[in-house]
């Protein structure tokens, strides 16, 4: 048996320390990749829970409300990894809103359902146009796709959440002018 506060403290420190390595800011973007399946030991797509899905959120989700940051949580790939996220960030950022709701065991999987539910306003977007600020994939979710315009891995205390390896990200500015240039080391 999965200890649930356990799990909902290991993804509270996890975002709390993502958010301080990461520099990001309020109004920014958080995406979270979650398999409740990897958490649990099992191959991804075997195992869903919701228990298991809402102890993450309920770990990440105040971090990031307190922080100003917005939650994109991705859905599974049988939504293509389509992201759910409050209707304000779909204005805000003017990104297009697509018609899926994200259930556990067939398409979009147990961390989308649980935002679905849980956020005040969820709509489904195909895509946040690459605009996260940072990140974590537990589990081998696959978010990279989500950051830009560098994906830039951490390294935090934690090394998995469960039994699921963690992988978490930030993004940085793209190095330009080649050989010659000289760059910001703060933005490095």
């Amino acid at each position: 048996m999965i200890d649930l506060q356990k799990l909902t403290e290991q993804s509270r420190m996890a975002a709390m320390e993502i958010c301080e390595a990461s520099g990001i800011k309020p109004g920014q973007i958080f995406v979270v990749g979650c398999s409740s399946s990897e958490i649990l030991g099992d191959r991804i797509g075997t195992a869903t829970n919701l228990d298991v899905a809402e102890a993450v959120f309920n770990g990440i989700f105040p971090v990031l409300k307190k922080r100003g940051v917005y939650l994109a949580g991705q859905c599974c790939e049988h939504l293509n990894r389509a992201l759910v996220i409050q209707r304000e960030v779909l204005e805000r950022y003017d990104f297009e809103q697509v018609n899926a709701v994200p259930q556990p065991n067939h398409a979009g999987g147990a961390f989308a359902t649980i935002c679905y539910r849980r956020m005040t306003d969820p709509v489904v977007t195909e895509s946040i146009c690459a605009r996260a600020a940072a990140g974590i994939d537990i589990g081998g979710t696959m978010i990279g796709m989500h950051i830009q315009p560098t994906v830039v891995p951490l390294r935090i205390s934690l090394r998995k959440i469960g039994e699921a390896p963690i992988i978490c990200a930030r993004r940085r500015p793209r190095y330009i002018g080649g050989a010659r240039a000289v760059y910001d080391e703060s933005l490095m």
